[in-house]
């Protein structure tokens, strides 16, 4: 049986990786600190024998006995709300946790995918975003912390390769959303969500006309799942090319909840990026990947998680 590590295993993504990890014949070592995760999101993988899960802090040394044939590294404070809260952590995990993952892989011969992101192109001058753009970024802005610890993460992922020969995979993951993200997660659409279904206005930051790409989960797994057993070692994007803008979002939320409440504006966060879109032809070349679930149906799904978290 293979065996796989994931870090931020706890967390939205982490748990449904852990998930399709464990259906594709894989033990899972989960490794989390809790600080953004949730031991919620684990409890119907922990009645499966080949699921265990490790309470740490990734940026100190990670013990694994025995084997492991491929390390997942997603830990990281992921929302805008997280990162603001725990810049600090952002930037350890991004670069301590980087190399600490990096030479467990080393340590065990294994297969390495690092979860890199679309802020990695930061407020972008190009649309839609290719991977060989370099980005628009503010490196002393608020939301550089978590931009620059995943652009040296990146880097850092890159120089283990070509010095160490390490085998590995950078996804740049586009906005995901579904099951297991959390009320207050501070992202457009869980925030749109729960407004709706507890009757409050919906909150835009801006004047709504930014826009973003909205990936379901289930189409993201499937794109990381491909992406660990091809042969890719440069960075792919991973997400959802249907682009709307956030005011567009919030009156599709409205619908699909069936509730005819208001909208309120705020300004928007510093470095807020004004586009973001993905180029995913690298992904259908080398894949074969493409998300299938619309957002009507994405939302429904998600609609029905949320609903049970209020009311459950």
């Amino acid at each position: 049986m293979p065996r796989a590590v994931v870090t931020g295993g706890g967390g939205f993504l982490g748990s449904h990786l852990c998930e399709r990890l464990l259906a594709e014949g894989y033990e899972v070592v989960c490794v989390d600190n809790l600080i953004t995760g949730s031991r919620e999101n684990l409890q119907a993988l922990e009645r499966n024998d080949g699921f265990s899960f490790l309470e740490q802090d990734v940026t100190k040394h990670v013990e694994i006995p025995g084997a492991v044939d491929v390390v997942l590294h997603l830990a990281s404070p992921a929302s805008p709300g997280d990162y603001l809260s725990y810049p600090i952590q952002t930037l350890k995990v991004g670069a301590l946790g980087t190399h600490v993952t990096l030479g467990l892989a080393k340590a065990k011969a294994a297969r390495y995918l690092l979860a890199s992101t679309s802020e990695v192109y930061g407020d972008p001058l190009v649309n839609p975003q290719p991977e060989d753009y370099w980005g628009n970024v503010n490196p002393i802005g608020p939301r550089g912390v978590y931009d620059e610890a995943k652009r040296y993460a990146e880097a850092m992922t890159m120089a283990y390769h070509r010095v160490h020969r390490i085998d590995i995979r950078i996804a740049r993951i586009f906005n995901t959303y579904g099951s297991r993200m959390r009320l207050n997660d501070g992202r457009a659409i869980p925030n749109f969500i729960h407004q709706a279904l507890t009757g409050q206005p919906l909150t835009i930051y801006g004047d709504g006309k930014q826009t973003r790409s909205f990936c379901y989960v289930s189409d993201l797994i499937e794109g990381l799942w491909r992406l660990l057993n091809e042969r890719v070692a440069e960075p792919v994007n991973l997400g959802n090319p249907q682009e709307l803008t956030i005011l567009a979002l919030a009156t599709k939320v409205k619908e699909v909840v069936g509730k005819d409440i208001g909208i309120v504006f705020k300004p928007a966060p510093q470095d807020d990026p004004k586009v973001r879109r993905p180029d995913i032809s690298k992904a259908k070349r080398l894949l074969g990947w493409e998300p299938k679930v619309g957002l009507d149906e994405g939302l429904r799904k998600t609609i029905e998680f949320f609903r049970g978290q209020i009311h459950g």
